[in-house]
């Protein structure tokens, strides 16, 4: 996919970061497993963030783990109006963790939750547009929500971001498909188009025990799922799903050294 150059559209998502109880240790996994550099990071005024860098191209971000909530990656949606968004997420059921709040010319964010807590990040872009690369080995390439009550959170997120939403074709050979209904796949496009494999900026999924995280699930792009799965074990992590087919690719679900899960898909 080629560098980002414009707005992601409403709903999309445009950032991930991850919460770590130890950043340097964050910082020599995921730059050894992607490839990835880092700056020198900010201090405290914006939580001692430290952005993380694919050529040369911004693609995430480590962040000193805070509050209750244990090591996590975290997806945040682009919205035209930050404030208009989390009052919509608090008349849906959800609640406002923290902002809305400016980081000057840069964006106006806010971390906010859905009905069952599951933690997920507004952004509002100023002259920071979020990911400057995604869809290519060592960057972001989807996300998907992983939940029981599929009409609690169907009726939530399609709420919150207008979402044209669409259950995934029974014929995963079908052009634009992505899986079928036996897995449960329902695809969130932006407002005003056909949800499809090409529209679709998310997913919604369903599963009939308990998913492995309240949140969405980020996914990092990989040309070799099996040799880039036998780094991330030789780096600390940990196999949490095995590696197995989807309509978009074959995916691995894994935990890095300190515990935050995260989704390798071939690409």
């Amino acid at each position: 996919m080629a560098p980002v150059r414009s707005a992601f559209p409403e709903g999309a998502p445009c950032w991930a970061d991850v919460q770590l109880p130890d950043v340097e240790t964050g910082k020599r996994f995921y730059g050894d497993l992607f490839g990835w550099t880092f700056d020198e990071g900010a201090g405290a005024e914006r939580g001692y963030y430290t952005a993380a860098y694919s050529a040369d191209r911004a693609v995430a971000a480590l962040a000193p783990l805070f509050g209750g909530a244990g090591p996590a990656w975290t997806v945040h949606f682009a919205v035209r109006d930050a404030y208009a968004t989390a009052a919509r997420v608090t008349r849906s059921g959800g609640r406002v963790i923290t902002g809305p709040l400016s980081l000057g010319t840069a964006a106006t964010m806010a971390l906010v939750t859905d009905r069952d807590g599951g933690i997920f990040g507004l952004w509002q872009a100023g002259s920071d547009l979020g990911f400057e690369v995604a869809g290519e080995p060592g960057a972001y390439c989807w996300t998907e929500l992983v939940v029981r009550d599929t009409a609690r959170a169907d009726a939530f997120y399609e709420t919150v971001f207008s979402y044209a939403a669409e259950n995934a074709a029974e014929d995963a050979a079908r052009e634009g498909a992505v899986g079928d209904t036996r897995d449960g796949l329902r695809l969130w496009a932006p407002a005003g188009t056909v949800p499809s494999l090409t529209t679709a900026v998310a997913g919604r999924r369903s599963s009939p025990g308990t998913p492995l995280t309240g949140r969405f699930l980020v996914h990092f792009g990989t040309a070799e799922l099996e040799a880039t799965t036998a780094d991330a074990l030789r780096l600390g992590g940990e196999i949490r799903v095995p590696a197995h087919p989807t309509g978009y690719g074959r995916v691995t679900v894994l935990a890095d050294d300190q515990g935050a899960l995260f989704a390798l898909r071939e690409v």
